[in-house]
């Protein structure tokens, strides 16, 4: 099975909790940052299966009364950042996350848009979620931050200060440099002068701080964060103090001696919070929530096997530089990996051989698409003039999972033809094939009325999960499809116009 389960979530939640009880307890209030998504955490489900996606959240509510404020940083706005994931912009991923955690039963105590010089779009964003109903608050931009003490101290002088109602304040966002350890420092600033005995600490799932360096797991991370630069390192604090190697990545351990000297000019601690290594400050158990580690391992190769072919293809896109898919192709390389190492590259290339050889691919563009099955089987397509090859392997799929015969049509030929021919004429198209959200909607109207189409769309759920690879970019509306499908989908760094193959 290549879904089999490496990870006891629940096990890692009663170690997890445990441990940032404990920490609490350490000081009057904690500020605690959540690294990573704190929602839908697909990244840890894909390296760690058995991992849910909303463990954070389920986290969070194991921990009593406590105040959550979301941080999301004004340039990620201005520029309308798009999330990887989800293909959503910042600002409307950050509406998307503060109306789930909601809907989970935590109440979001404010918006905090940080490194703010109140520039137009962050107003209206702003004016948007106070319509919402949620409170939203500025932080300025500090100049110097966060090397020039002077400056950042002078800088969060002039911070608001926001008074949470708990001793535990969750700190989240919507990703790296969203700002969010700022605004937890400028908080305790504001504290400790009211004589407010703050503290601060971080939960973050990655990297494993007592898995090795080179453990697929570790690698993985190193991959999903090549475009910014991450490096997994061994933490030289903790060895030197704690006499243990621990792995932390280089952002942390090169800042940490900058951060300490910043926190002792906010606490005036000569060890503030007793943290004596950049591992110190954050709490880890993932390690105890692995069980199978050989299914770890794989799952971890498998995943950066996706980065890099998501790193070539944003690179294409114009998205990414070579520098990062220099960096993942290393990462790949460290691990003894090869692209060819992810079982449905190599049927979807083969597919796209078979599609030249036959001579039925639309405008000499030959396309094959390969979906590999949980239980290993894999089933493959190729595009026509009617179908996408992403359309056609999920059609040949669907029709493996409702064991219907191949020979069988699970939609209409007479309405595919009409739709394609419809598409031509509306949009004056020479690709009036289906892609995936187009075939998903005829067939879902096709099974009102057909019984095979009806056993198809019964069985969709059992492509979630499931991986895929296609030999060209997909287009906006088979991503779309496969994206509500939950599949884990890679590509090669080809375009679908035969002028760029």
């Amino acid at each position: 099975m290549i879904n089999k389960i490496g990870f006891d979530t629940d096990k890692y939640l009663t170690k997890e909790v445990a441990g940032l009880i404990k920490r609490m307890y350490l000081f009057e209030r904690l500020y605690l940052e959540f690294g990573g998504k704190l929602f839908s955490d697909h990244h840890a489900a894909r390296v760690l299966p058995g991992y849910r996606p909303t463990t954070k959240i389920e986290l969070i509510k194991k921990l009593g009364e406590l105040d959550l404020y979301y941080c999301v940083s004004e340039e990620d706005i201005v520029k309308r950042k798009i999330r990887g994931d989800s293909g959503l912009s910042y600002d409307l991923q950050t509406v998307k996350d503060i109306e789930d955690i909601t809907n989970f039963g935590i109440k979001v105590s404010g918006v905090i848009i940080t490194r703010s010089y109140k520039q137009d779009a962050t107003v209206k964003f702003k004016n948007k979620l106070e319509n919402f109903g949620f409170k939203v608050f500025l932080l300025n931009s500090i100049d110097g931050y966060p090397t020039e003490m002077e400056k950042i101290i002078a800088g969060f002088e002039k911070q608001p200060y926001i008074k949470p109602k708990n001793k535990l304040v969750i700190v989240t966002g919507t990703g790296g440099g969203a700002g969010k350890m700022g605004f937890c420092l400028s908080q305790i600033y504001h504290e400790r002068k009211r004589g407010v005995k703050s503290g601060f600490a971080k939960c973050e799932t990655f990297p494993i701080w007592n898995l090795a360096l080179k453990h697929p797991v570790n690698l993985a991370y190193e991959a999903s964060t090549a475009d910014l630069k991450d490096v997994n390192m061994v933490d030289p604090y903790h060895k030197k103090e704690r006499g243990v190697s621990a792995i932390n990545y280089n952002r942390d351990i090169e800042n940490f001696a900058i951060l300490k000297k910043l926190l002792v000019s906010i606490t005036g601690e000569k060890t503030p919070f007793g943290y004596k290594s950049p591992t110190d400050m954050g709490l880890n158990m993932a390690k105890e929530g692995i069980i199978d580690d050989k299914a770890c391992r794989r799952a971890a190769k498998d995943e950066i096997i996706r980065r890099v072919f998501r790193y070539q293809r944003e690179r294409l896109e114009g998205k990414e530089n070579w520098s990062t898919v220099e960096r993942a192709q290393g990462i790949l390389k460290k691990a003894n990996l090869k692209e060819v190492d992810r079982k449905v590259v190599v049927f979807a290339r083969k597919a796209a051989q078979d599609g030249k050889k036959q001579k039925k691919g639309f405008q000499n563009v030959y396309c094959g698409a390969a979906i590999e099955l949980r239980d290993g089987r894999v089933i493959t397509g190729k595009n026509s003039n009617i179908l996408h090859a992403e359309s056609a392997v999920i059609l040949n799929t669907l029709k493996v999972l409702a064991d219907i015969p191949d020979n069988i049509d699970l939609i209409d030929p007479g309405v595919l033809k009409e739709i394609s021919e419809m598409k031509e004429f509306l949009k004056d198209s020479n690709n009036p094939s289906m892609s995936v959200d187009e075939v998903l909607i005829a067939l879902a109207s096709n099974a009102v009325y057909d019984r095979s189409a009806k056993k198809a769309v019964e069985v969709i759920g059992k492509l979630k999960d499931c991986e895929m690879h296609v030999t060209v970019l997909p287009s906006e509306g088979d991503e779309v499809g496969i994206r509500l499908l939950k599949i884990n989908l890679t590509s090669d760094a080809k375009t679908a116009s035969s002028r760029f193959i």
